[in-house]
């Protein structure tokens, strides 16, 4: 993620992770090779759903249910790679 487009996608996603999983007290402590799946207890099934959700809301995207794997989710830089490849 070398560009500004692609750090604001990444700041971007990282809000709405944080948002959407409630984990407010520990946003500062999120970058890019942070794990998501697995490493955050906040994140099971139903935070999938509602996090593909939100990030189709916020982008204005389209994720499709073949994308929603476990690799999707596995770094939050990963996620907002995916995002930001939607975007182009």
């Amino acid at each position: 993620m070398d560009t500004s487009t692609s750090s604001s996608v990444f700041d971007e996603v990282k809000s709405v992770v944080v948002a959407t999983l409630g984990i407010e007290d520990r946003a500062d402590t999120l970058d890019a090779s942070t794990v998501l799946l697995g490493d955050l207890p906040e994140l099971d099934s139903m935070a999938v759903v509602e996090l593909v959700v939100a990030l189709e809301q916020r982008f204005d995207i389209e994720i499709d249910g073949e994308d929603v794997t476990a690799e999707l989710f596995e770094t939050l830089g990963g996620l907002a790679d995916h995002v930001a490849a939607k975007l182009r």
